[in-house]
């Protein structure tokens, strides 16, 4: 998994809501779509592209897929970010603030 990956795979708001969710604790597909307006194969695609970065995983348990966040991905990601908090810790939160804003 590269920064691009998990990068790219968080600039979608959807993603960034479901994962969000994951935080909470793990869940099936069907669960993480509640108060989403989206179709399964949607939801799909978006654990798909959030598993490819890393960031979650899965756990099939008979007919059912459990999906939680992916400790080592979010490791990497803070690894990352560390660095560059060390340096700029005001630029950071006002692109954290920034990038809120954006969603809203």
């Amino acid at each position: 998994m590269s920064e691009a990956e998990f990068f790219k795979a968080l600039a979608d708001p959807t993603r960034r809501a479901v994962f969000d969710r994951l935080a909470d604790g793990e869940m099936n597909a069907t669960e993480l779509r509640q108060g989403f307006q989206l179709s399964q194969p949607a939801m799909s695609q978006h654990l798909g592209v959030l598993r490819s970065a890393g960031l979650i995983a899965e756990q099939k348990l008979g007919r059912n897929v459990l999906y939680r966040i992916n400790p080592g991905g979010i490791a990497q990601m803070h690894k990352w970010l560390s660095r560059y908090n060390t340096f700029w810790p005001e630029r950071v939160e006002e692109l954290k603030r920034l990038l809120k804003e954006m969603d809203q």
